[in-house]
């Protein structure tokens, strides 16, 4: 083939996948798509299937493959339709592919994730979880499989433009401050409720949860910005990136979203990145690293920007917050305890079986409940996550609305 890479987008209709897809139509002469994955929404994943015309699209169930066949079967697409996670692991590994997109939303996407970190490819993670769930795990296959991970999160992205070259990447082994750093500064916008009286919190409607001042996400990540669990899982993901303990990482409160992130120099210098909020920018960052591309996000006019604010975050107002750094400081038991009990508890305030507030109530009895936090392999990693999830179900299951 006469494209220079070929791209796997895991998670293809979810808001990282399109934008992916939107970068990747403004440079068809660099990019091909190779594959496609997704849930259940075989309609829209249709749509790509003609627009971009993929090799393969996989679908999460073969329900939804047969949905997905049913609508191509008008049109001229020869992709060929397959279902499951082994699929998508199997694609996401394959000698063909280049690059693979790890745009999944939750721990669906650590399987898949890490057969394309163990075939050595170029991962563009989007999919938090993965490190939040696998830390060590991960980035130890990273390195044994010579992998190149390069960070798709706004904030990650942004703190690794800032770094020095010598600690961009996993494959490091070095410290941060042996190259004069002094501390990451990981910026949050504070969600819709940072002003927000708190004693009303309580009453937060989905609605209002899922409509971000700034970003346009996805369901469940629109509800955790909103908690500040996203950053409560961002500030672990950035550990394990960075290579970096919690004491090395602080949380600033942004809530223009036109500073993604700085790093914080040992001399009082202090880097940031900057752009509108758009995840195409970061993107684009890394589907052509070290090179730069048109990504097709306008660039900041600074003649028309409002004033730029910063404080520090009220753990009262959010408490999943404190409770992810806390996770952290504990281990990855932990972390993978926090991050499951937090999708179901998420899930649990989406489909209106309990209020917002009730979504750290779960995730805090869920990691109290916990007794064993030491895991190392994949096998006790996915058991501690099912447990995790099964102790959460049984709390939500006593909470009365």
């Amino acid at each position: 083939m006469s494209c220079k890479q070929q791209l796997v987008i895991l998670g293809a209709t979810g808001s990282i996948g399109l934008s992916t897809l939107d970068v990747v139509a403004r440079n068809q002469e660099q990019f091909c798509v190779f594959a496609l994955t997704a849930g259940k929404n075989a309609k829209k994943m249709a749509q790509l299937c003609v627009a971009h015309r993929p090799r393969f699209a996989v679908m999460a169930d073969e329900h939804a493959a047969q949905q997905l066949i049913q609508y191509l079967s008008g049109s001229e697409s020869k992709t060929i339709v397959l279902s499951g996670i082994a699929a998508m692991s199997e694609l996401a590994a394959h000698p063909d592919v280049d690059a693979v997109m790890s745009a999944i939303v939750g721990a669906a996407g650590l399987i898949p994730t890490l057969s394309a970190v163990e075939a050595g490819k170029k991962v563009l993670l989007a999919n938090k979880e993965s490190l939040v769930m696998s830390g060590q795990l991960f980035i130890d296959k990273v390195k044994q499989h010579k992998a190149t991970l390069l960070p798709i999160d706004s904030e990650h992205n942004a703190i690794f433009q800032c770094l020095p070259s010598a600690l961009q990447g996993s494959k490091t082994n070095t410290q941060l401050h042996e190259h004069g750093v002094s501390k990451i500064l990981l910026t949050g916008s504070g969600g819709p409720f940072l002003t927000r009286d708190i004693d009303t919190l309580n009453t937060v409607t989905v609605q209002e949860a899922v409509t971000h001042p700034n970003w346009s996400m996805g369901q469940k990540i629109s509800v955790d910005s909103a908690t500040m669990m996203n950053k409560g899982l961002e500030f672990i993901e950035a550990k394990w990136l960075f290579n970096c303990q919690a004491t090395d990482i602080e949380v600033v409160i942004h809530p223009q979203s036109i500073i993604h992130s700085m790093v914080q120099y040992q001399d009082g210098s202090v880097l940031a990145q900057m752009g509108n909020p758009d995840m195409r920018t970061p993107i684009a960052h890394a589907l052509a690293y070290p090179q730069r591309i048109d990504a097709g996000v306008t660039p900041l006019d600074f003649s028309q920007l409002a004033d730029f604010t910063f404080t520090k975050p009220d753990f009262t107002r959010y408490p999943n917050l404190q409770l992810a750094i806390a996770a952290c400081n504990t281990g990855q038991g932990a972390t993978t305890t926090v991050n499951a009990a937090n999708e179901v508890a998420v899930n649990a305030f989406l489909q209106g079986m309990i209020g917002f507030t009730d979504i750290y109530r779960i995730n805090a009895q869920t990691l109290e409940a916990t007794v064993d936090v030491n895991v190392h392999t994949l096998d006790e990693i996915l058991e501690c996550d099912r447990l995790a999830r099964l102790q959460a179900t049984q709390l939500i299951a006593k909470v009365v609305r």
